[in-house]
């Protein structure tokens, strides 16, 4: 077991913990085929078999949440990240996974302020003529405070809570080895891929951690948005943002929850729900730039009809060949193109291997059950579940740029119909898709195309002679390889090297019977119960390896059953 690497006492402890959360929770045979059981017996711990909840009135997807929450701020964060995996899990997974909330007990503010002053590097008060002491909102990695600057500005201070960075990364430690061993013993959990999405989890923490890149996030979605007054985008102050702390200006509104409140205010809930929906359709489809987490706590309502967003702490971005498969698909829906539809999804897939036919008429059929459907009675967020199930049936998986995108679409649907029942966010998509295709031929797209193209070819062709070199030189040096990836490579050679020791059994149980038959024929030597002793025990041995070998075939061909 690779659990038998982890030798590193400081992560025993949180380890132990883990375990015995598993366990509470119902997941003893998890901890234990991981074998992490086995590690914290070796290091002299003993897990708490005891207290087990009483859990059977609750299905997985419960428990897996409740443990989640219970295991800490990091696998909280893990929680969140796989509800957007609507390709990996079914719609009751997702629905408790988005149940998990990031809010945890502020910090009092006698540790806030040292923090402050350490990364300011001077008192509170040459900065600040205010700071409210207790939390606008607190969370995991950062809790907020309001406060006014000398010059008379209000803001909002983001504080990442101290000590947070070397707990974060200790389970990170943890979730990678826990990944890999998962992917490798439980054939079950194999298909949900969970070391890309621990890889790709830790990425997006290691940036949610530097409250700099939100700074820099927010400037370039305002720069995106500087000729639309109705977008607001706070400004964040650069003389007082680092890795540990950003400060913002501070922006008085209604939240998207406050419907009494909006409607006091005068605001029109229907152009809030069209502004809103062309801002993130235009992040998505126009600039390839997009808040990835749009929920109700980081959009709030102005007067004029405006609307500010907050914490970009977690963005997605697209490319633009992404988005030219992201159009082609939404294209294809229109026009009933089932096979430019499989194609995209093919490619999104890479290498995964499916039965084209059968995809392409499965998709045919799920175009048909929405292509009838009148656009205010059409949601897209039971859309895209469809096609996340019929992609999770065919063994298709997103790329997890694309995960990001459909969880931002789900959540700017239902934020738009809380304001506005009628609200269709197809309608006001059309207007993007049709200006991206009308856009992807223009001349001068076409000609920057082109010219890619062509400079590509010419590097080809001008590096081939010094490519074709390079390869003489390392065949004549012998130091050309031919590395071959099959699947299930290991297990092949673990059957192999079965079949390996069987037929070794065999050949000496065979020797140890003719031999002990030619010195059963010898007179004279040693004898056992009137019998050649050395014979007898030659057929005791040739028994022994019979036995062995009957039973190892009988567990083979059960396990293969």
């Amino acid at each position: 077991m690779l659990w038998e690497a982890l030798t590193a006492v400081r992560d025993l402890g949180r380890l132990h913990s883990l375990a015995s959360i598993l366990i509470r929770y119902g997941f003893s045979d998890m901890v234990q085929r991981l074998g992490m059981g086995h590690v914290l017996e070796r290091a002299g711990r003993a897990l708490n078999w005891k207290g087990v909840a009483n859990l059977s009135h609750l299905e997985t997807p419960e428990r897996v949440r409740k443990a989640l929450e219970e295991m800490g701020p990091t696998f909280i964060k893990l929680g969140q990240i796989l509800a957007t995996r609507v390709d990996l899990f079914s719609p009751d997974w997702i629905k408790e996974f988005e149940k998990l909330q990031d809010q945890i007990p502020a910090l009092p503010f006698d540790i806030i302020k040292k923090r402050l002053e350490e990364d300011l590097g001077s008192d509170l008060d040459t900065v600040f003529a205010f700071i409210d002491e207790q939390p606008l909102a607190g969370a995991s990695i950062a809790q907020v405070h309001r406060a006014r600057l000398i010059t008379g500005k209000e803001v909002v201070i983001k504080i990442r809570r101290p000590g947070i960075r070397r707990t974060v990364e200790a389970d990170l430690r943890l979730l990678e080895r826990l990944a890999r061993i998962a992917e490798t013993e439980i054939s079950e959990i194999r298909r949900y891929q969970p070391q890309e999405v621990v890889r790709q989890f830790t990425l997006s923490l290691h940036r949610e951690l530097n409250l700099a890149i939100e700074s820099r996030n927010a400037d370039r979605m305002r720069n995106n948005f500087a000729n639309d007054p109705n977008i607001v985008i706070p400004f964040h102050h650069w003389h007082l943002v680092d890795e540990r702390i950003n400060v913002q200006d501070y922006v008085q509104g209604f939240n998207s929850r406050d419907l009494d409140g909006i409607k006091q205010a005068g605001l029109d809930r229907k152009t809030l729900a069209v502004r809103g929906a062309n801002a993130v359709l235009k992040m998505i489809l126009i600039d390839g730039f997009f808040h990835a987490d749009p929920h109700p706590g980081n959009i709030v309502y102005l007067s004029g009809n405006r609307i500010a967003f907050f914490d970009f702490g977690m963005v997605g971005r697209l490319t633009e060949y992404r988005r030219e498969q992201v159009v082609d698909l939404m294209h294809s829906m229109a026009i009933r193109d089932p096979n430019r539809i499989v194609e995209v999804l093919l490619d999104w897939s890479d290498d995964t291997l499916v039965e084209t036919d059968i995809l392409v008429v499965e998709v045919d059929d799920f175009i048909d059950t929405y292509h009838s459907v009148p656009l205010k009675q059409l949601k897209l967020s039971n859309l895209i579940i469809d096609l996340a199930d019929l992609m999770r049936a065919h063994q298709l998986v997103l790329p997890p740029d694309l995960t990001l995108l459909f969880k931002a679409l789900i959540t700017l649907e239902g934020l738009g119909r809380q304001l506005d029942p009628n609200f269709d966010i197809v309608s006001e998509a059309a207007p993007f898709l049709e200006q991206a295709m009308v856009d992807r031929y223009r001349p001068d797209i076409l000609m920057k195309r082109s010219w890619r193209s062509f400079t590509g070819m010419m590097d080809i062709l001008t590096g081939m002679p010094e490519d074709l070199r390079r390869l003489l030189r390392a065949v004549r040096g012998g130091n050309v390889r031919l590395n071959i990836n099959l699947s299930q490579l290991e297990h092949f050679g673990l059957q192999l090297d079965r079949a390996a020791s069987r037929l070794t059994v065999g050949l000496i149980t065979a020797a140890l019977i003719i031999g002990s038959s030619i010195v059963m024929t010898v007179s004279g030597g040693p004898t056992l119960f009137g019998l050649p002793a050395l014979g007898l025990i030659g057929f005791l041995g040739a028994g022994f390896g019979g036995v062995w070998l009957l039973v190892s075939i009988w567990r083979g061909t059960r396990n293969l059953g």
